[in-house]
This record gives C-alpha cells, structure tokens and sequence, in this order.
C-alpha cells in the first residue's frame, strides 16, 4: 500500500495553493540574454569613442547598413535550425539583382515582373538546394558550396561583369526614406524589421515553426511522429531563397545598380549575425530576434570603428574573433546541457 501514498515532499509540493515558479526559473535564459548584454557593451564602449556614436542619425544609419545582410540572416536562421548552413546565400542574392535589373533595363521588361522573376530565381535555388540536400542526401554544406560558385559564375556570365545602372523607381523605392519622430528612416530598414517581426510569430505560434525546431532537434524521432523531415527541409531552403530574393532588392534600392561583385561577403555576415544571435550550429535551438540582435552587433562593431578610424582589415579581423567566440560558447553550452 506504500505505493500509493505520496512521499512527504510530493505532500510539501501539492499542500496548499502552488508558490509558482521560481524567481530564477522566471529570469531569462543567460544565452538569450548574451545577444543584449554583448550589444550593450558595445554601445557604451563606443560612446566613449566617438561622440557621433550615440545620435540617433548614426542609429538609422547602422539600421540602413545591416538591413540587407539582416533579411539574408532570417533565411540563413532557418536553414540553421534545421542543423543545416547555407553558403550560397550571397552570391544567390547577387544573381537575384543581376536578373531584377537587367530584365528591367536591359530587356525593358515592366519593372514589377523583373522583380518577381529575380525573386523566382532565387527561390530556385533554395528549390535545387533542397533537393539535393533531402532527395540525393548530400551534406548543405558541400550542396551549398558548388551552388554558390554556379550563381557567382552565372551573374558574372549574364552581367558581363558590368554594373547595371539607370533603373527604374520601382527598383529603388526602398531605397527612399519616411520621416520618423524627426528622423529619417529607411523603407527597407522598415521592411527588415517587418519581416523580422513575422517570422518571429510564424516560429512561435505555428505548427510549421514547431516542425522546423523539430527537425534540428531530432530529425528521427520527428520523422517517427508522422512529419515529412524531407517536406520541412525543402520548405525551409525554398523560403530562405524568398528572404534572399528580398534581400536582392533590398541591396538593388541601397545602392541603386545592380552589382555583379555583391554577396562575395554576405553569406559568411549572415553566418556570423545567426550564431552572435545565439542560434545553435547544431540546430534546434534559438530565436529570430536574437538574429537580429547579431547583426546589430556586428553593424555597431563596424560603424564604431570605423568612427575610430580602424582600418575595414581589423574589422573583418574583430568580426571573425567575434564568430569564433559565439560558436565556442555555443559548444560549451551544448556539452553542460
């Protein structure tokens, strides 16, 4: 009969009304909190730099510079959860804005349905990314590495390696600026943080965000609950190749050509604003905000020095000790949990 008598700590637990949780069950998480604490601590240190630093100007600045490799960073965040990486991003948002521009101008194509077939481009990468990745199973890694070289070697060849000029305003309209409280904010800056705002409910509150975490977590033990891994793998490549396609146009309206020597940088920026985040190399684990947070961070690292005069060398030097350093604590973390 003594098994079925609680224990007296079950009696201490159940006596009463419940005491609820913790104070430090309530807190958040130390690694949700590392994103805010690091781009704290780079805020204060650069206000005691520059006196330019801290105005608000330099603010919207720093948004307007970390808008397109932030909109890259929210495909790449999802390829990441999966336990995945995608390296072709940046030179797949460079063809992308090749095809947008040169469709446009080149081939006078109305400027609306140059855009929609620059972003189709793009998600026919993610498509061929996908299958390969869940149909031929070949590592993202490698799959993701001979997709960047073909769209790196293809937006040279359409272009001729020309910049693309004279575009129409649908193009660059994102490029413009409203008026916010007296300061002058970007309509993709706008865009990026909408879009930031969107995924971040679509990973928490839907069942396909569930299944994306899913499958980083355990692809076996998701597979052996009835989820297609295949289906959300090849969904989440041909999505990212949407926000690379948006961020196609997003690179197009800041710059106002159409670039054949863009993306050489973004996708390791992009790799490097997620894992800042906190999001796990090993899939899984993290939130899209703390994406966000990332290339926050490496937006102030830059545009603090180079307020300071730094060479752009040490701070491509600074971001790669910084990336290094998000991943060794993301081991770390992973091996004491």
């Amino acid at each position: 009969m003594s098994h079925a008598s609680p224990t007296s700590s079950s009696l201490g637990r159940t006596a009463g009304p419940s005491p609820g949780p913790s104070l430090r069950h309530r807190l958040p998480r130390l690694s949700s909190l590392g994103p805010v604490i690091a781009l704290l601590l780079a805020c204060t240190f650069f206000s005691f730099q520059s006196d330019r630093f801290l105005s608000v100007e330099n603010f919207s600045l720093v948004l307007q510079q970390v808008m397109v490799v932030g909109t890259i960073a929210i495909g790449q965040t999802l390829v990441i959860l999966t336990a995945g990486i995608d390296l072709s991003c940046g030179m797949v948002m460079a063809l992308g804005g090749i095809v947008m521009t040169k469709l446009a101008t080149a081939a006078g194509l109305d400027p609306y349905l140059a855009i929609a077939c620059g972003m189709l481009v793009c998600v026919a990468f993610g498509l061929l990314n996908g299958l390969l990745v869940t149909r031929v199973r070949l590592p993202a890694f490698i799959v993701t590495l001979g997709t960047m070289n073909i769209a790196f070697a293809i937006t040279q060849l359409y272009s001729n390696a020309q910049t693309v000029t004279d575009l129409p305003s649908p193009l660059t309209w994102f490029g413009g600026t409203v008026s916010m409280g007296g300061v002058e904010i970007n309509y993709g800056t706008v865009l990026m943080l909408g879009l930031y705002a969107l995924m971040w409910w679509v990973l928490r509150d839907t069942r396909p965000g569930r299944h994306v975490y899913a499958v980083g977590n355990n692809p076996e033990a998701t597979r052996l609950t009835g989820i297609s891994t295949d289906r959300v793998l090849l969904g989440v490549y041909m999505v990212a190749g949407v926000f690379y396609g948006i961020a196609a146009l997003l690179s197009v309206a800041r710059t106002s050509v159409g670039d054949p020597n863009a993306g050489q940088t973004e996708n390791l920026d992009a790799i490097t604003a997620v894992v800042l985040g906190g999001t796990s190399l090993f899939g899984g684990r993290g939130l899209l905000l703390g994406t966000l947070l990332g290339a926050l961070i490496v937006g102030v690292f830059r545009n603090g020095l180079t307020l300071m005069g730094v060479s752009s060398v040490y701070q491509v030097l600074i971001t790669g000790v910084l990336v290094i350093l998000a991943v060794a604590t993301d081991e770390l973390s992973r091996k004491k949990g």
